[in-house]
């Protein structure tokens, strides 16, 4: 079902401009939503358990109320309304994030940008391994990649702290030496000699969310540096870095993974959200 209406900007026309009648006519049902702009263009799109009430939610806002503030700023630039009713909550998240990858309204943040998910990489060379973190899968293609992850500054401040503490323990090699994977947008590469042999299975292992058992062998590497040891409130704060990486992305996304049955790994940008979605319906 699809109902389309026009919408007044701001709050505290709400009534005025829909009408009285509005939200009585809007089913208590789960459902996805959109908010247009006067060009038909969709600018914000989201999604309930109950139309109603969430709708009513627009209606209620407060005029200063800082956490009201972007549902007056939709309110405000939108000219018109439409939803459609789901079977579930479920199909309803699927939906929202189905269209908001799909249309990219300007007030939606979450989902949006999806092809920005990084992942990580390892490609283990006749004479280094090389390591990665990137948001381009398709430009690595030699690399077992892991992800993708969703965000971008605990993932990126995982891997920025472990190249900063390899280099107590292994020789980094040139940049020079990288050739063409050094040179991808958007991403880092960082090569480096004399690693543990065990260390690129036991980082795969890591980043795949399977065992944290890199961590333990880091840290005894790094106790037998004398230079970590001379650093080691910061040694300590990259090594919290990687902890909560795992915790709280690479641990997760396993755990979605194998719940699910999900087939494809490294799990492409697009399907994380969806994935995430079906594996907290289910748990």
């Amino acid at each position: 079902m699809r109902r389309t209406t026009p919408a007044a900007a701001g709050a505290q026309a709400f009534d005025a401009t829909l009408g009285p009648g509005f939200l009585a006519a809007i089913p208590q049902a789960p459902g996805v939503y959109r908010w247009l702009d006067a060009d038909g263009v969709v600018i914000y799109v989201g999604k309930a358990k109950n139309l109603r009430r969430r709708l009513a939610q627009y209606r209620n806002t407060r005029p200063r109320a800082k956490r009201h503030a972007k549902r007056r700023e939709i309110v405000r630039d939108a000219a018109a309304l439409t939803w459609d009713v789901l079977p579930s909550d479920l199909d309803a998240c699927l939906e929202e994030v189905r269209l908001i990858q799909a249309l990219r309204p300007r007030h939606n943040v979450a989902s949006a940008f999806e092809f920005l998910y990084p992942l990580l990489g390892v490609d283990v060379r006749a004479d280094h391994v090389r390591l990665c973190l990137t948001t381009l899968p398709e430009r690595f293609p030699g690399y077992a990649l892991h992800g993708a992850f969703r965000s971008r500054d605990l993932t990126g401040g995982a891997f920025f702290a472990l190249m900063r503490l390899l280099r107590f323990v292994a020789h980094p090699v040139p940049r020079r030496a990288l050739g063409d994977d050094d040179d991808v947008e958007h991403s880092y590469v960082f090569g480096w000699r004399r690693l543990a042999p065990r260390w690129p299975a036991a980082l795969d292992a890591f980043w795949r969310g399977e065992d944290p058992a890199l961590l333990g062998d880091l840290a005894l590497a790094l106790l037998d540096r004398a230079g970590a040891r001379a650093q080691a409130d910061v040694v300590q704060a990259d090594l919290r870095l990687l902890r909560a990486f795992f915790r709280e992305e690479a641990a997760p996304l396993r755990a979605a993974v194998t719940a699910t049955g999900f087939g494809a790994w490294p799990v492409p940008q697009a399907a994380r959200d969806p994935l995430f979605l079906r594996y907290r319906s289910a748990t």
